[in-house]
């Protein structure tokens, strides 16, 4: 897929629907990453308790995957449009316009944040000090923060395609370095725990949890409030319907159950591991969680490869962000293009990525920018699955030929003032805030496109939909033809390199897991970090090759095809 051939504003063209690896890779890659780091080490800060954190986490990730399942997969391959596309046709340029610049600003923030936490790896190489406060207190940060920011941009440019590629690669590796990393400073904790000489049980490892970790110190946050943020964390993203921007790809609806990799395993085992390194790191430096920022604990856990792996989590954040702001600002206006709107985002982006409070005040920015987000997805989905349902026109505003759908602007502020009224008056906190707004907006929406003619019926309707329908029999006549090919064909025979290179790929896994195992036996363990980098220098060669080598024969088999197809036809 070339750079521009993102469809931005049409459906997507069939042959450029993606295999399940890259929704399996993207999510697993995304939400593996440098606010992994953060958030982990926050929930430390909290006062909340272990069972608070295993049982809550849970519940919460849980309910998040089934957002992406259950709600924005299934309208984002119904649709075949992004987010911005299909907001404009339900609401208008007049409402897009407004909503694009609201949700690409707070798509740059949040991915200005992950540019800091992968710069604050690279800082530890130059020897600059922590940047934990609010404005940088060393210049030499921000020229780090501007270098990160470059590469990230760059890789955004590139497209989907690409950053999937990239996050396939890495995703392996950056998941067993956070279990890596908690193995790493476990010893640690051990010894600052009373009466607990080693972890023979899990009762043994929760009695750490509970006196060494996650120290239970409030009663004003707990099990609830650990679930609702689970659930909120990445609101923007699936009730908000920001992920219909990369599911529109998806070949099937049931690909937005891989989302349950980066929500079980990122933000479920990431954040716990995070934690665990958050509190050894402190404990070991006799300092305050809160001095630390993502590269120091990193470091502490794992040395150079730490480093690498804040680097690595930041840009498999940054880069699907950043290409998702890119996104909304071009529906701005489509002769800007994705490319020139992501480069002009990408650089607004690193310049907040100079400013270090955008991560310690992360927990807080993700639930008001998933609230912000919850009320239009309300409005997307009430239109595209409660209108039909109810006797209602779907796209009733563009049909009337409005340029703003009113209801929907009256809809979204108001669920916004609402919002604020509430957590400002003390009914809700900002975390349980979703259901009340998300039951809020769907009425009133639905009730102000009543009385503004929705119920009315408009020729145009029925023939847009026949228009719909076509498109969507010839999608599913070419998903048919993708079946697997007949068994008696002779499979292309694996090349000897690759297979070698396949197979260190995984070896190197495997030996800095072991290598994991040993440095948890051994409380004095500094001396692992080096066998912990060779390994992860050569599965990042192999896995690399790997990769590449793949892809490419899956393109020369795909082009075969495609030939020998049209020579049948």
């Amino acid at each position: 897929m070339s750079s521009s051939d993102e469809f931005e504003s049409q459906p997507i063209s069939p042959t450029k629907l993606q295999p399940a690896r890259a929704f399996a890779g993207s999510y697993a890659g995304e939400h593996v990453a440098g606010t992994e780091f953060v958030i982990g080490a926050l929930f430390v800060s909290w006062g909340v308790g272990a069972g608070d954190i295993l049982l809550g986490l849970l519940l919460g990730n849980l309910l998040a995957v089934l957002t992406w399942g259950l709600l924005t997969a299934p309208i984002a391959t119904d649709t075949r449009l992004t987010l911005y596309a299909y907001l404009e046709k339900i609401a208008g340029k007049g409402t897009i316009k407004l909503y694009s610049v609201v949700n690409g600003i707070l798509f740059s923030v949040l991915a200005g944040a992950m540019i800091t936490v992968s710069a604050s790896a690279v800082r530890i190489l130059l020897d600059i000090p922590p940047q934990v406060g609010w404005l940088p207190s060393d210049f030499r940060f921000v020229l780090v923060a501007l270098f990160v920011g470059a590469v990230v941009v760059f890789m955004a440019v590139k497209g989907f395609e690409k950053l999937a590629a990239f996050a396939e690669v890495c995703a392996p590796w950056m998941i067993l370095m956070f279990i890596v990393g908690a193995l790493f400073l476990l010893p640690a904790l051990i010894d600052a725990t009373p009466g607990i000489a080693s972890i023979s049980s899990f009762s043994d490892f929760y009695t750490i949890a509970n006196e060494s970790i996650w120290i239970k110190t409030s009663d004003d946050v707990g099990f609830w409030h650990v679930a609702a943020f689970a659930w909120v964390a990445n609101l923007a993203m699936h009730g908000g319907m920001g992920d219909m921007t990369l599911l529109r790809f998806a070949r099937y609806s049931k690909y937005g159950f891989f989302s349950a990799l980066g929500m079980f395993i990122g933000h479920y085992m990431a954040w716990i591991c995070a934690g665990i390194m958050g509190a050894g790191a402190a404990i070991i430096l006799s300092t305050a969680i809160t001095s630390l920022d993502p590269g120091a604990v990193a470091y502490q856990a794992l040395g150079t490869c730490g480093i690498i792996a804040v680097i690595i989590a930041g840009w498999t954040t940054s880069n699907p962000t950043i290409y998702r702001a890119g996104l909304a600002f071009s529906s701005l206006n489509p002769k800007w293009g994705r490319e020139k709107s992501t480069i002009v985002v990408g650089v607004v982006t690193t310049i907040i990525a100079c400013f270090p409070f955008v991560f310690s005040q992360l927990l807080g920015f993700v639930g008001i920018m998933g609230l912000m987000m919850a009320p239009v997805g309300a409005i997307i989905v009430a239109e595209h699955w409660l209108f039909p349902k109810m006797g209602l026109t779907r796209y009733w505003s563009k049909y009337k030929g409005n340029t703003t759908n009113f209801a929907a602007i009256i809809t979204w502020l108001t669920a916004l003032a609402l919002s604020y009224a509430l957590e400002q008056s003390g009914v809700f906190h900002l975390f349980f805030l979703l259901i009340p707004i998300w039951l809020y907006s769907t009425a009133t929406y639905c009730l102000l496109a009543v009385a503004m003619g929705a119920k009315e019926v408009y020729p145009a309707s029925a023939e847009a939909e026949k228009v719909e329908q076509s498109r969507i029999f010839e999608e599913q006549a070419y998903l048919a033809n993708l079946a697997p090919s007949n068994p008696s064909t002779e499979r292309r025979k694996t090349p000897f390199i690759l297979s070698i290179a396949s197979v260190a790929a995984i070896a190197s896994l495997v030996a800095c897991l072991v290598i994991g195992v040993m440095a948890f036996q051994d409380g004095d363990n500094s001396y692992l970090h080096t066998p912990l980098l060779v390994a992860t220098i050569i599965y990042f060669i192999t896995a690399t090759y790997a990769y590449l080598a793949n892809s490419s024969g899956t393109a020369v088999e795909s082009k075969a095809s495609d030939i020998s197809t049209m020579s049948e036809n």
